[in-house]
């Protein structure tokens, strides 16, 4: 979509969910590039009056973005990297990530390869592959509970597999058998979207065998086109963007259809190009737009309840995002830049393809006061900025 059509596009949509809802983006006066949210003047969604249950904390496109400036960016680059920061690491054009451990894994599709923002290790690191692990254009990671990694790359129609020391393993998928784009693991299976039939393949995760497929080409309940990104609930169903039926299905671990969310439109709960997917323990359900340039965060019933990001530059916005992720393990290395009384639960983490927030972390959660009792400062509505 042209940009001016999508700036179109997204300030409808956004118009719909404030009406809607009574909801809106918040946005604060950008500081400098890489900072985290100033603790000043915070960006909440949704914002004030409404009580806030996501802040903007931090983006990482490379070393230099979170050394930026002074105040707290200059306490976040030594907490990360050290008094002396570290070498410039660029990620160029995200698609997927992974949080994993205490490190971000950020897939680079022109890179290529994925890069390791280790927040434990206070360093930046880039993994290429060579020989037979060598990546052509990597657009996902999934990681196991050992660490394992597993990259779909859609120039090699393969998935590649990597141990927790970045050493290539071995590769999955024979010549034909699909266009993979992402994974979700399950026990001793491997999901795997694949656009090229349209479909749903499950591998054993043991020795990559097929066990069996669920969808094929078409509209139909149950059917595909174009599937891109996995979730898997807590009750084990399986959770599916179809994007280009402008939906996410939902089935059973077997895969059985059990509904779907969603249609094309511009009122809340509806999408133009849905991408990433994930679910948090509520079964709430996070739905990147890259059209709308923003997540929506919906009901287990597939209600919209906000949404955040928006197209632009700024502190907590979204340029063509394509991947969202929610990680409840790693919050300690982020509450520490939360706004004074704000207590997060997990964090949220969503790839953009463009701009300065390639990886831009939120953290979703609950307020309560400081230890002064008093009101904190927040960033205010669309008008605010």
């Amino acid at each position: 979509m042209h940009r001016y059509h999508r700036t179109a596009f997204v300030s409808t949509f956004v118009t719909a969910l404030t009406v809607a809802l009574g909801l809106a983006a918040g946005c604060a006066t950008p500081g400098h590039e890489g900072e985290p949210a100033d603790r000043g003047q915070a960006v909440f969604y949704p914002p004030a009056p409404a009580e806030p249950r996501l802040q903007y904390l931090a983006h990482f496109a490379a070393a230099t973005d979170v050394a930026a400036g002074a105040g707290d960016a200059g306490r976040l680059r030594d907490w990360l990297f050290g008094q002396e920061g570290a070498a410039e690491q660029v990620v160029n054009k995200p698609y997927g990530l992974a949080l994993h451990d205490g490190a971000i894994y950020v897939v680079d599709t022109r890179g290529p390869g994925y890069t390791v923002f280790d927040l434990r290790a206070h360093r930046v690191r880039t993994v290429h592959g060579a020989g037979a692990g060598a990546m052509v254009k990597p657009v996902n990671i999934t990681i196991d509970a050992d660490g394992t990694r597993y990259v779909t790359d859609t120039q090699r129609d393969a998935i590649l597999v990597f141990d927790r020391d970045d050493r290539f393993v071995r590769v999955l998928g024979r010549p034909g058998q699909f266009r993979p784009v992402d994974v979700a693991i399950a026990g001793e299976r491997l999901y795997v979207t694949d656009i090229l039939h349209h479909q749903v393949q499950v591998l054993d995760k043991r020795d990559g065998a097929l066990r069996f497929t669920f969808g094929e080409a078409g509209s139909a309940q149950g059917q595909f086109y174009h599937p891109t990104s996995l979730a898997l609930g807590p009750d084990g169903t399986v959770y599916v963007t179809d994007t280009t039926n402008f939906r996410i299905q939902q089935f059973t671990a077997d895969g059985e259809f059990i509904r779907a969310l969603g249609q094309i439109g511009l009122n809340p709960g509806q999408f133009a190009r849905p991408k990433g997917l994930a679910l948090d323990r509520e079964q709430r359900i996070y739905v990147v737009d890259a059209a709308f340039e923003n997540v929506q965060l919906l009901d287990a019933d597939g209600r919209a309840l906000t949404f955040f990001g928006g197209a632009g530059d700024g502190p907590g916005n979204l340029n063509l995002p394509t991947v969202v992720k929610v990680d409840y393990d790693n919050v300690p290395y982020f509450q520490p830049f939360a706004a004074p009384g704000f207590r997060i639960e997990y964090l949220v983490l969503v790839a953009s393809q463009f701009g300065p927030n390639k990886v831009a972390v939120y953290g979703f959660g609950v307020m309560g006061s400081d230890a002064g009792g008093r009101d904190v400062p927040r960033g205010g509505g669309p008008d605010a900025s």
